[in-house]
């Protein structure tokens, strides 16, 4: 890692007015970056070598931060629905102190509103990339990746919730991602198909790219490639569901966190993906006989709007990426030996389902922590009157509610109090030895792992304690 002079509005104008100062000028020093406001801010920059060029990053207080930062090649013309691709290197400084756009989703008319995946605005199919925040002397650091949710077609790595500034400073490096959406990032047709190889799965494939890339990176942003997390919420935790029977996966990560998305997905085979696909096409008066080349003329928007398409179609047997679906392999025994956090916020229905998947994964020897979130802020108890709902938690396990737009509003002391105790729980089992069978966090409290004979499971609510799990029912309005 290296620390570069600030970047600065200069040197643009230097370009356009002279292009020979610059090349002058460029021979010794790094180039300078600004932000256009009323008055320029000037960036501290930092600066780090990956295997394919030089990221330039920002410091923000104790951590370094580096948006944009891309792990597979655009998947646009005919690489879509292909396999995630190689980056091309660069030649160069390659600024990373600016999001990219999302991955193409549908959002509201007007540009300032978000979709109910927090995405606004612009998108763009060219959408694979990645952020880093780590701490700015790391070394050895835990690291966590993380998938977004938001019903596999909403959502995007950079959003508020997922800021990782507060991990960082406890000594943790997040890697969020985006990833292909609906039927971008799940579609199987016969046209495809004929070319071989893996098909249908493109989200998880960005997945295990991602993976690959932090296997290959995260040293360089002082962190520990044999130490990382896959961690996810809603429909992000179910592709880490999915992650722990993927065979392409193995080895790329040591634990695994499950928010909210405890499903174990029977798959679909690859024929009755096919036949739902050409279906779905029919209604945009596509043909049955549309060729490969034809089908990645379809803009992006037209998959996002139309509710037969937006979706995608799930979890594909392709028999080349997805040999098994996840339900098998889970029944089996046969996934990733690895330790899990699973569960959800008792405003949401699904506990049920998180101790089912934390008996599933227990049965294969490393330990599984289940969770229940049961706090709500007071400036959300009249929109949440039976606890929080889905999504809740994600501004708490963060640590994020200075960023979060879910925290709009008055937030506490309590709030905030709550919000270090829980992600302290997190970033224990980050740090944890694979081996360990309890965790210490929220203050001291001692979190047992379940499995047989220890049906426990912590409660997240105005007083953070273990108890039992069977104690607890699925969601509002249930009884068990």
């Amino acid at each position: 890692m290296r620390i570069n002079c600030a970047w600065s509005i200069a040197a643009l104008v230097a370009t356009m007015a002279s292009p020979a100062v610059l090349a002058e000028e460029s021979a010794g020093a790094a180039p300078e970056f600004v932000r256009i406001l009323p008055v320029d801010e000037v960036i501290d920059t930092v600066s780090v070598e990956v295997e394919t060029g030089v990221l330039v990053g920002e410091r923000r207080g104790d951590a370094i931060v580096f948006k944009g930062v891309p792990y597979a090649a655009p998947p646009t013309g005919s690489f879509r629905w292909k396999a995630p691709q190689p980056v091309a290197p660069w030649v160069g400084d390659r600024a990373a102190v600016s999001y990219e756009p999302p991955c193409p989703q549908p959002v509201p008319v007007y540009a300032a509103v978000p979709n109910q995946g927090g995405v606004a605005g612009v998108q763009s199919e060219d959408c694979l990339y990645l952020e880093v925040y780590a701490p700015a002397k790391a070394e050895k650091a835990p690291v966590v990746v993380w998938l977004h949710g938001g019903a596999a077609f909403l959502g995007a790595g950079h959003l508020g919730s997922y800021v990782g500034t507060s991990n960082a400073a406890k000594g943790i490096i997040t890697v969020p991602i985006n990833y292909r959406l609906g039927a971008l990032g799940t579609f199987a047709h016969p046209a495809l198909s004929e070319g071989g190889g893996p098909t249908g799965n493109f989200a998880m494939m960005d997945a295990v790219a991602a993976l690959e890339w932090v296997a290959s990176n995260i040293e360089a942003f002082g962190g520990d490639p044999e130490n990382v997390t896959i961690a996810g919420q809603s429909a992000g935790g179910v592709m880490v569901v999915n992650l722990l029977t993927l065979s392409s996966a193995r080895g790329l990560f040591d634990k695994a966190v499950i928010q909210s998305g405890a499903y174990v997905s029977p798959g679909t085979m690859l024929e009755d993906a096919e036949e739902k696909t050409v279906k779905a096409l029919g209604a945009i008066n596509v043909p049955e006989d549309v060729t490969a080349e034809q089908l990645r003329t379809i803009s992006a928007q037209t998959f996002s709007y139309n509710p037969g398409l937006r979706g995608g179609f799930g979890t594909i047997l392709d028999g080349v990426f997805f040999t098994q679906s996840p339900k098998s392999v889970l029944e089996g025994g046969q996934e990733a030996d690895v330790p899990v956090l699973v569960g959800t916020n008792s405003g949401e229905g699904g506990f049920r389902a998180a101790k089912k998947l934390a008996e599933q994964v227990s049965d294969t020897g490393a330990p599984v922590w289940l969770y229940r979130f049961d706090y709500t802020p007071e400036f959300r108890k009249k929109a949440w009157p039976s606890g929080p709902i889905h999504s809740a938690e994600l501004m708490f396990t963060f640590d994020s509610m200075d960023t979060s737009g879910w925290a709009a509003g008055d937030i506490s002391d309590a709030d905030r109090a709550m919000a270090a105790q829980v992600s302290s729980c997190w970033v224990a089992f980050y740090k944890m030895p694979v081996d360990a069978t309890s965790l210490s966090c929220a203050g001291g409290v001692e979190w047992p792992a379940y499995g047989p004979g220890a049906n426990t499971v912590m409660n997240f609510g105005s007083v953070i304690e273990v108890g039992e799990a069977d104690a607890h029912p699925d969601g509002p309005g249930t009884d068990e």
